[in-house]
């Protein structure tokens, strides 16, 4: 018998023991968390957390105090007396008590890993899901998950455009997660999160992962459906092709909205505000004859040494479609879509008007809101309209719950979040859009101007309408002049 097997084993002391327990603990926790989480996949997604990442972590902490202790415990007795602790381990394998401890320890290894390699992936997968993304920041993401479970994008994962395939973009996300991990904690985060994001990956990387600009589209027929703000809430119907466009010069046809698209042209420009909404600054490059065609516009033209310091981005599809999925419809265009679907009754009196006013209203909570929508419509229904209040009762009440349901799913007072915090470039209806660079005011050197020609992007197909131009129901002169969003604000008229 060793003289030394009578003494204690290196893992008897205070550090080790500790961290067996807490491993024992961290490993029964861990079983019961997988068995809820693999049993309710649909439950609370804070489960999702404490099962691959806080209580593997717990676990993982438990045994490095365990092996730690062992470690210290060594030491310890190694300084107190030198011969009574080997250097080196003594394997006897004509021990049974040293195979079962080996035996032990390579089972004990495998399931370790094994557990790691599965904990590991599950980890990775949850902290990509779209679970993860919305829900876990509640309030800080709850504006962009709310708009994006309603979006066209829906059905495509957070991770798909924010990271997009490979490692190296999922390490970068992480990285920049931490701080965001903190900011949440610590209530650091501005209200509301600033657009765009800077450092998104580029378009080329992820939207074309599923859209291919290289296709050409032609003129795609789009219908806006409009309500005026008068009695009748009268109806007006636009019908529109938009020359979508696209192609590469390959196939011999490149053209339409979508040559933006750096197919056959490279477009860089100069913002000089964070929304990249001031554009004074474009250069065209054609990607054939390597022909560079600058535009500067004469309402603000930069300096040599602006130009030359500023930085300078390339066009891609977020430029125009930078609200692809986190949509935050105006209150105009959300009452408008309720009466084509007949989710508001369109006869009563004044609705577009009084649903538009109520829900622009700014207000200082969501329950204020609501509130606040379920008090004003039958209030002013009641006041200037009481035939329809009388006889109309269950269409007032029922256009309240669905104002209240708009309310919820575009306005965020908590966060500052509604249609004006992030202006949408498709378009140019109650923002720019189209007008940041087609505006008539972009000259080149050789007197070229980017056109603000309706035209150029789409035709007017309505009846009587024989020069497809865009004819507006007011007469407001030359359209050229003005732009859509000095009136259209999106909170009415």
């Amino acid at each position: 018998m060793s003289p030394s097997s009578d003494r204690p084993r290196l893992s008897r002391n205070l550090v080790s023991e500790f961290g067996a327990a807490i491993a024992v603990i961290a490993l029964a926790n861990l079983a019961f968390l997988i068995y809820l989480d693999f049993s309710h996949p649909n439950g609370n997604p804070y489960f999702g957390i404490l099962t691959w990442i806080v209580a593997p972590a717990i676990l993982i902490f438990g045994l490095v105090l365990y092996i730690g202790g062992i470690l210290l415990e060594r030491r310890r007795r190694h300084r107190r007396a030198p011969g009574e602790v080997a250097r080196y381990p003594r394997i006897d394998l004509n021990q049974r008590r040293t195979r079962l401890i080996l035996i032990s320890t390579a089972l004990g290894l495998i399931l370790f890993v094994t557990m790691s390699v599965v904990g590991s992936y599950q980890a990775y997968h949850y902290t990509e899901s779209d679970v993860f993304c919305g829900t876990t920041c509640h309030q800080v993401m709850h504006p962009e998950y709310t708009a994006y479970q309603t979006s066209p994008h829906a059905r495509v994962g957070c991770a798909g455009c924010h990271i997009g395939p490979g490692a190296g973009w999922f390490v970068k996300s992480k990285l920049s997660g931490s701080y965001q991990v903190y900011a949440a904690l610590f209530h650091k985060y501005p209200r509301p999160i600033p657009s765009p994001v800077e450092n998104l990956r580029p378009a080329q990387q992820t939207c074309e992962q599923c859209h291919w600009p290289e296709k050409f589209f032609g003129a795609q027929l789009k219908i806006f459906n409009h309500y005026q703000y008068d009695e009748q809430n009268t109806p007006r119907e636009v019908r529109m092709l938009i020359k979508t466009g696209g192609g590469s010069p390959t196939a011999g046809n490149a053209s339409g909205i979508h040559w933006h698209m750096n197919i056959s042209n490279e477009v860089t420009y100069i913002a000089t505000d964070k929304q990249r909404q001031a554009i004074p600054w474009i250069q065209i490059r054609d990607r054939k004859t390597g022909k560079v065609t600058v535009y500067q516009s004469e309402a603000a033209k930069l300096t040599n040494a602006q130009i030359a310091t500023a930085p300078r981005r390339t066009m891609d599809c977020v430029d125009c479609h930078n609200r692809p999925t986190h949509i935050y419809r105006s209150p105009d265009r959300a009452v408008d879509a309720a009466l084509t679907a007949g989710r508001i009754d369109r006869s009563l009196p004044f609705i577009k008007q009084q649903a538009v006013a109520t829900l622009a209203k700014d207000y200082a909570s969501t329950d204020a809101a609501l509130k606040g929508i379920a008090k004003d419509l039958p209030a002013w229904y009641r006041d200037n309209q009481t035939a329809a209040f009388t006889s109309k009762k269950n269409s007032i009440d029922g256009a309240v719950l669905t104002l209240q349901q708009i309310f919820k799913i575009t306005r965020f007072p908590e966060m500052r979040v509604d249609w004006r915090t992030h202006p949408d470039n498709v378009g140019h209806m109650t923002s720019l859009g189209c007008f940041r660079c087609h505006d008539d005011q972009h000259v080149s050197a050789d007197g070229k101007r980017i056109s603000k020609d309706c035209q150029v992007c789409h035709t007017v197909l309505n009846e009587g309408n024989a020069s497809g131009v865009f004819e507006h129901p007011v007469d407001i002169g030359d359209l050229r002049g003005v732009n859509c969003a000095d009136c259209h604000t999106g909170g009415g008229m």
